[in-house]
């Protein structure tokens, strides 16, 4: 019940559709009701005087029923089923909300296949609460209230008779609905490993293909794929084994209202018109009971996969605005972290860290693997969240910023590169804020407002001019041209079409576009050549100037010109300075430079 009071705030909005279809139901049922009584009195009518007048007027009458009756059935299916609609967008639509606010944290703890099968195959099922669920449980209460006072009315002995089952029918309902409801929860947790399997499979095809597991992720996903199969099928047993079971229970009931009634009949203690109506009557009150079991199987499998759903929803984000944050001045650029010590599950990451980056200053990050330096710069823009007090930006604590304004200051070219399955020009233009484009021109602003469905192509269209330069930068426009569609060339899932260096430079494409103050390149030229390399980062010295910037990278190359380098040896920086101080320090670092430049000599041999 606890899960439905949560449910029951998403009914608010179409609260009115819902009473009005409700009441729908009364009054179709109502008139559909009125069938039974009109065959039954036409039955004794006609038995006493048959007339062309009587012949023609009871079947006009019971057809003229049937159409108001079948008037307001589409009236309550429309309403019932269009708000079970509405209510699954907004849920959906909650539940991505809940998943984007959530920080990389979470995404490490909960798989992605899970989160999908509760945002499809959970969501149908609680959508069938809302349409299908109210309409067949109305119609079955609305039955057994009015029919069961006309059934006593006709005739209170057959009534009595037929009540006898009716404790069977309960208990049947109870007991299968309880071993439906535990089931399908097993099977939608179930359903999720599926999923999980069949998005990694797909996710990783390259690395599937490379090692030839074809064949073994086939049989692993088979395997998964029977016991799935097996689950269902066995609460198949339970929901099939219901509709016979109250249908033989009613229907004993009917055979008894049959041996009791007919006799009655001859001896003229009910008409043969009312005993045809008891019997109408009786079938359409055995419809909808049997249709209160399938109610039944839908809210068992609607609040299982509620609590699943709801769980996402109830899960706080650990990283959110804080109660003292509030629109700081327009971010300038200053970084400083102080006193700085970061653990991750216990483990110590960062150590003791005191830095001041400047404004429009430019800072590398040196290191071996493993030595924090992807930490430390993922707590500038809180993608993972530093103790209080601990990093700035422009004098001011983090935690001060709102999470929009901090982020749409910084733009991150992260180690593992992501594009989106979409064309080259969208994913360059993905971080840029449309509603407060640095172009000014109306007709684009138009088209975004009045979210046309041209709106998207007309935003990239009048950014064309921005994201070839950005392209540029990234030393990318060349690679583009080659292409068949140019800037419209699909990438394909995770930008699977294109080569690593390729993915990289279309990412710092995308950083540039956003023309942030702050920009992190956190190993981003890895997959480059050093011809590239060089390209790329003389390029970005323009983009630079009076931006921070912060490069994290292996390659000295990469690092040389920084106006500061900072080498990190297990979460504490060891060595600062430019790179000729540090070259002349013979730290670290020079070690670094001198290996790296004995791999030079030795492939310029080769």
């Amino acid at each position: 019940m606890e899960e439905l009071k949560k449910f029951a705030r998403y009914f608010k909005p179409y609260k009115y559709h819902i009473i009005a279809g409700i009441l729908f139901i009364l009054v179709s049922m109502a008139f559909g009701l009125l069938v039974p009584y009109y065959v039954g009195r036409a039955i004794d009518d006609l038995s006493q005087n048959v007339t062309w007048e009587k012949i023609i007027y009871y079947p006009l009458l019971i057809l003229g029923i049937n159409a108001v009756s079948g008037v307001f059935l589409f009236w309550q299916r429309r309403l019932l089923i269009n708000a079970s609609r509405h209510i699954e967008y907004d849920m959906r639509g909650d539940f991505y909300a809940a998943l984007v606010g959530q920080p990389l944290e979470f995404f490490q703890n909960n798989r992605v296949g899970d989160l999908m099968a509760r945002a499809t195959n959970d969501l149908s099922a609680i959508r069938q609460i809302v349409g299908p669920m109210i309409l067949y449980s109305f119609q079955a209460i609305f039955a057994l209230a009015i029919v069961l006072p006309i059934l006593l009315r006709i005739n209170v002995k057959l009534t009595l008779f037929l009540l006898i089952p009716m404790p069977l029918v309960s208990l049947t309902v109870k007991f299968l609905g309880q071993q439906i409801h535990v089931r399908f929860e097993k099977i939608q947790e179930f359903f999720s490993n599926i999923t999980a399997r069949a998005q990694e499979n797909l996710s990783g095809v390259r690395v599937v293909r490379a090692y030839a597991q074809e064949t073994a992720e086939i049989e692993k996903f088979q395997e998964l794929n029977r016991e799935y199969a097996a689950r269902n099928i066995s609460l198949v047993k339970y929901g099939a084994a219901m509709r016979p079971l109250l249908f033989f229970f009613i229907g004993l009931g009917f055979v008894i209202i049959v041996a009791v009634g007919v006799p009655m009949a001859v001896r003229g203690e009910i008409s043969a018109g009312e005993f045809t109506s008891f019997i109408l009557y009786l079938q359409r009150m055995i419809w909808y009971l049997i249709a209160l079991g399938y109610v039944v199987n839908l809210y068992q499998r609607g609040t299982a996969s509620l609590k699943r759903f709801n769980a996402i929803l109830e899960t706080e984000p650990t990283i959110k605005d804080a109660s003292d944050a509030h629109a700081q001045p327009k971010i300038r650029g200053k970084i400083e972290f102080r006193d700085l010590n970061f653990a991750y599950n216990g483990t110590p990451i960062l150590k003791n860290i005191n830095l001041k980056i400047e404004a429009g200053q430019t800072v590398a990050l040196v290191g071996k693997t493993g030595s924090g330096k992807s930490t430390l710069i993922n707590l500038i823009p809180r993608l993972i969240d530093a103790p209080d007090g601990t990093v700035f930006v422009d004098d001011i604590p983090v935690r001060q910023f709102p999470l929009e304004q901090l982020r749409k200051s910084v733009g991150v070219v992260p180690q593992e590169t992501f594009l989106f399955s979409d064309t080259l020009a969208e994913n360059i233009a993905f971080g840029v804020d449309k509603d407060e484009l640095r172009i000014t021109n109306g007709e684009l602003r138009e088209s975004i407002e009045n979210s046309k469905s041209n709106g998207k192509q007309s935003a990239i269209k009048m950014l064309e001019p921005e994201i070839r330069k950005s392209a540029e930068i990234a030393n990318l426009a060349g690679d583009i041209e080659d292409f068949p569609n140019k800037y419209e060339q699909l990438v394909g899932e995770r930008g699977i079409t294109l080569s690593g260096g390729q993915k990289q430079r279309t990412a710092i494409a995308r950083a540039v576009m956003r023309n942030p103050r702050i920009l992190i390149l956190d190993d981003s030229l890895s997959a480059v050549d050093t011809y590239t390399e060089e390209k790329i980062l003389n390029a970005l010295r323009d983009v630079r100037q009076n931006r921070t910037t912060i490069i994290v990278s292996h390659r000295i190359s990469t690092v040389r010109d920084a106006d500061l380098i900072c080498v990190l040896h297990e979460g504490a920086i060891i060595e600062r300075g430019t790179h000729e101080e540090l070259i002349k320090l013979g730290g670290e670092y020079a070690d670094l430079y001198e290996r790296q430049l004995l791999e030079e000599e030795l492939e310029a041999a080769d």
